[in-house]
């Protein structure tokens, strides 16, 4: 069978050959025991509901098998034989083109080159999840392939619910993941309830189809450390940055270091993405000695060289040996993913990866205690080197929180409303009060023509569209302008392109809308093809988390999701292709709530239309919570916003005499 064919199929009528397991692929690690016998046979009946009952008998004990052996069924015999990756969107069947932009969007997530463990349907996190089976895919895939533009695909956590009629304007498809009751929504529910097939932990962008590769991240990350600097009142040039996680965030901290000008230091435990991340140029050189490390990094700061160097180890042991040899390290973080410390995002210092693997799966327990005990070295380390002057943030990757909870020496000598840890979320130093309040945040895009030109040419628009808006903009987002596009004009020799021909920039609404529409008129012209627009959920408005994106919110609103649930529903009746919801992203499960879209300019009046009114609200929803929560530069962003729209009316805060206190 053709392509084309295999996607119509669906769930194939004959039964396909047993797969053999690839070794040499990235597979996530085995998920703890969490079912009882009675549930473990619900979650096989569960899985087998997606196929008739004359397949049962055969495929019984290979759930079973998969059941026990990986702690989830993921249907592997039932992977697609075709390579996985974002075709041109003219080699998608289908009725609908908004439809074809999606089956690009979905296997893009899921292309080998972007997708963390492919075979498990992981996009990055260790548990970003497109889909929790290959039977969910394929009905998917085949529902896109039938639909119109009067219908929407309704998505629970993975599960294709159905095709429904709807209208021109709806979503082409609606997606929720994790969205559990509150009282069902720690750690060990998302496991029991993922084992079950009935939720799955959709990450920010994986769940939501947006994951554009290690550049979506690579380019908030290159804000964010050329910030870092500039708050610690020094260039990049010659400093040095100390972080860790090259698996789940995809090498990006070592590209953005490099793209930012200074040295880095990524430590990762996983010998076979520390090699792919090598191979990919995402890091210059591995170490795997600390005396030969910490003499390179010396060798770097007296050259002044822009390098990045992975250790093969674990990162408590680099910052307790920097402390030992007395090594300067200007900025630090971490980067693992915390959000999932009992699952494989973190790993505990002085176990071996395999054997940590292992502790994981059959001793969870044990596992969590090496865990806590290691983040509590962890954070004795961090704290001597920002006694001697270190700026130390917390990237929102629950490292304070989970260092909080296992004991370690992080909180705050007077906490205040907000500010609980010794240490300050990136949000709250740099990126809210430099980004957020401002609208500025991570608008992306896709040329669904997979055409290299077409790329360059939207990264030209783009660039025309930033150089002149910046001519006139105010004194208070010059730099944000002025930093975007030299992202802009050096993507191109970065070689950031990982998947699909994909694009990242910050931009206001003002920003967002122009180049959009810029866009448009190109597709209209024939200068490009169609271009799917998106953002990361890590935004001005996307997303509620108390410890990330909302933490430089201090009126104590930012354990409240109204804004990421507003943002959703606003969107969908503006003219996104697709929106979505998810319980969880890069900081855990039950700890923040993410609202995504997708739209897909096809050159068209109501793409034209759809744009205007989507994006508008898109950002400025985010800076109106902001402004009422007496941000100053969000209080300034918004009232700019009612000056150039009379239709927008919003309430701004009155300020209180601190004396009356």
């Amino acid at each position: 069978m053709t392509f084309q064919q295999q996607i119509q199929q669906g769930i194939p009528r004959e039964l396909p050959q047993p797969k053999p397991y690839e070794t040499q692929i990235n597979h996530a690690p085995k998920r703890k025991e969490i079912l009882n016998e009675e549930e473990k046979k619900l979650a096989l009946k569960n899985a087998l509901r997606y196929f008739e009952p004359k397949f049962h008998a055969e495929l019984l004990p290979e759930f079973r098998e998969e059941l026990e052996k990986y702690g989830r069924i993921y249907m592997y015999r039932f992977r697609p034989d075709y390579d996985m990756y974002a075709r041109p969107i003219s080699e998608y069947p289908g009725k609908s083109l908004q439809a074809k932009s999606i089956m690009l969007m979905i296997q893009n997530n899921l292309s080998y080159a972007v997708a963390q463990h492919p075979h498990e349907l992981i996009t990055y996190g260790g548990n970003g999840a497109v889909f929790q089976n290959w039977a969910q895919y394929l009905l998917t895939m085949k529902y896109l392939s039938e639909m119109t533009d009067e219908q929407t695909l309704v998505m629970y956590s993975g599960h294709p619910m159905g095709l429904f009629p709807s209208h021109k304007d709806a979503p082409r498809v609606v997606v929720t993941n994790g969205m559990v009751i509150p009282n069902y929504s720690k750690p060990d529910d998302w496991e029991k309830f993922n084992a079950l097939g009935v939720s799955q932990y959709g990450q920010m962008t994986a769940g939501s189809y947006m994951y554009i590769g290690p550049q979506g991240i690579v380019h908030g990350t290159t804000i964010t450390v050329l910030n870092a600097f500039r708050k610690i009142k020094k260039s990049p040039k010659g400093g040095l940055f100390v972080t860790s996680g090259l698996g789940g965030m995809s090498g990006a901290q070592p590209k953005a270091g490099n793209i930012a000008g200074c040295i880095t230091v990524c430590a990762e435990v996983n010998p076979k993405i520390t090699k792919i991340r090598h191979e990919q140029k995402w890091v210059d050189e591995i170490h795997e000695n600390l005396d030969e490390l910490v003499a390179r990094v010396r060798k770097a700061q007296e050259n002044e060289e822009t390098v990045s160097l992975a250790y093969l180890g674990n990162v408590v042991e680099v910052w307790e040996k920097f402390d030992q040899e007395n090594l300067k390290i200007d900025i630090g973080s971490d980067q693992t993913s915390l959000h999932n410390p009992w699952a494989g995002g973190y790993y505990p210092v002085g176990i071996s990866f395999e054997d940590s693997n292992k502790m994981m799966a059959e001793n969870p327990e044990l596992f969590k205690e090496k865990v806590q005990e290691s983040l509590r070295r962890h954070a004795s380390a961090v704290n001597k080197l920002t006694a001697k002057g270190t700026y130390f943030f917390d990237y929102g990757n629950a490292f304070l929180l989970e260092c909080s909870r296992a004991g370690a020496d992080v909180l705050s000598e007077n906490p205040t409303l907000g500010r609980e840890f010794k240490y300050p979320s990136y949000v709250q130093d740099i990126m809210g009060p430099m980004c957020f309040d401002y609208g500025f945040g991570p608008f992306r895009w896709v040329c669904a023509s997979g055409k290299s030109e077409d790329l360059q040419k939207t990264d030209e628009i783009a660039c025309e569209v930033l150089e002149e808006l910046m001519k006139n903009s105010p004194a208070e987002i010059q730099q944000q302008m002025q930093d975007n596009i030299t992202w802009i004009k050096g993507a191109q020799e970065n070689k950031l392109v990982v998947g699909s021909q994909a694009r990242i920039l910050y931009a206001d609404a003002e920003g967002r809308m122009k180049i959009a529409e810029k866009f448009n008129q190109a597709i209209k012209n024939g200068e490009i093809g169609p271009v799917v627009l998106g953002r990361d959920h890590h935004d001005v408005s996307g997303t509620d988390s108390p410890y990330r994106e909302t933490s430089n919110i201090y009126d104590g609103s930012r354990f409240t999701a109204d804004m990421a649930i507003h943002n959703v529903i606003g969107d969908s009746f503006r003219g996104a292709t697709w929106v979505s919801i998810h319980n969880g992203g890069g900081v855990g499960w039950g700890e923040v709530i993410n609202g995504g879209f997708g739209m897909l300019l096809d050159g068209s009046e109501d793409a034209d239309r759809r744009l205007k009114s989507m994006l508008f609200w898109d950002v400025n929803n985010g800076i109106s919570r902001r402004s009422w929560a007496r941000n100053e530069g969000a209080i300034f962003a918004i009232k700019r916003a009612m000056e150039a729209e009379p239709n927008l009316k919003v309430t701004l805060p009155n300020f209180v005499d601190e004396s009356l206190f």
